[in-house]
C-alpha cells in the first residue's frame, strides 16, 4: 500500500501537479526517490535489505510492526545506535510500534529480545486513518442503518465518535466491548 501511494507521489511529480510544493516540482524525481533509495516490491527484494550494511532508514506499512516483512529489518536495526526507526501515523496500543513511541528498551520478536538502541521518531499526525470529521462527512451521504458499530480505534475516541454520530446524525451508535458478538443484518 506504501509503495502505491508512492506511486500516486512519482505521477504527480512526473505531471507537475500545481498541488506539489515548487521546490518538490524543481527537484523532480530525485526528490521522492533519493540515492541510495529502493522500494522493494518483492520478498526477494526486500531480504536484499537486510543484506546492505551500514545505518538504514526503513519506511513500511506493516500494521503497526504487528508481522510481515518489516520485523526482520527491525530485528536487525533496532539495536544499532546508528539507526532510526521513523513511526508515521497513529500506533494503537498494544502493538510493537506503541511500545516504540512509549520507549521501550527491548522488544519480543521471533521468540527472542531485541534490544531498541537506534532512535526512534514518533510522527504521529500522518495516518490513513480518515478523522472524525471525514468519517461524519462520509456516513451523512449513506443511507441510515439500523445500529452503527465502531469497532476500531482507542476505547476513548471511539466513544466520542459514538456521541457525535448519535449528537450529529441521530443514529443508534455503539462501541462493543471485546468479544462481543451481535447480529449484523
Amino acid at each position: 500500500m506504501a509503495l502505491a501511494a508512492l506511486d500516486v507521489y512519482r505521477d504527480a511529480v512526473r505531471e507537475r501537479s500545481p498541488e506539489l510544493r515548487p521546490e518538490i516540482l524543481a527537484e523532480g524525481a530525485a526528490a521522492l526517490s533519493p540515492e541510495p533509495f529502493l522500494a522493494a516490491r518483492t520478498v526477494q527484494e526486500s531480504i536484499g535489505i537486510n543484506e546492505t550494511g551500514g545505518p538504514a532508514v526503513i519506511v513500511s506499512s506493516a500494521g503497526m510492526a504487528t508481522g510481515g516483512r518489516v520485523l526482520h529489518h527491525l530485528r536487525r536495526l533496532l539495536p544499532d545506535p546508528r539507526n532510526a526507526v521513523v513511526v508515521v501515523g497513529f500506533a494503537a496500543a498494544g502493538t510493537r510500534a506503541r511500545d516504540l513511541v512509549d520507549g521501550a528498551r527491548v522488544l519480543k520478536m521471533f521468540g527472542e529480545y531485541v534490544p531498541v538502541r537506534a532512535e526512534v521518531a514518533d510522527v504521529p499526525h500522518f495516518s490513513a486513518h480518515a478523522d472524525a470529521d471525514q468519517i461524519l462527512g462520509w456516513l451523512r451521504g449513506v443511507p441510515p442503518p439500523h445500529t452503527t458499530y465502531l469497532v476500531h480505534g482507542e476505547p476513548a475516541a471511539s466513544e466520542a465518535l459514538r456521541d457525535r454520530v448519535d449528537r450529529e446524525l441521530g443514529w443508534t451508535a455503539v462501541v462493543p466491548r471485546s468479544g462481543e458478538a451481535v447480529l449484523v443484518r
